[in-house]
């Protein structure tokens, strides 16, 4: 079995800051790519940014310049550095991670979720 744990999220004020943690644990032999996504009350699921193995990222335009995405391969934890919030940041925001687990099976997991308001 896989586990992630998300932590980080709260309330913060437009143009505060928080930082989002996504620990993997289980099963796991190596984690390719992790996942930021974020879901808005009514709105769909979105990509918010993804790091690969190597350490290259990529981010959804809204975000650019905002948010940075890292991770500690021997930890399996990736992080993202949230600065200069908006209201329209507001959303529960979801970690995914492909990864090689039993069996050489390569497969996705998500977590559980984190809840980010931003609002005065």
């Amino acid at each position: 079995q896989v586990q992630l744990v998300e932590s980080g999220g709260g309330l913060v004020q437009p143009g505060g800051s928080l930082r989002l943690s996504c620990a993997a644990s289980g099963n796991i032999f190596t984690i390719y790519a992790m996942y930021w996504y974020r879901q808005a009350p009514g709105k769909q699921r979105e990509l918010v940014a993804f790091i690969t193995s190597g350490g290259s990222t990529n981010y959804v335009d809204s975000v650019k310049g905002r948010f940075t995405i890292s991770r500690d391969n021997a930890k399996n934890t990736m992080y993202m550095q949230m600065n200069s919030l908006k209201p329209e940041d507001t959303a529960v925001y979801y970690c995914k991670v492909n990864y090689l687990g039993n069996y050489g099976v390569r497969r996705d997991y998500w977590g559980q979720g984190t809840q980010v308001t931003v609002s005065s």
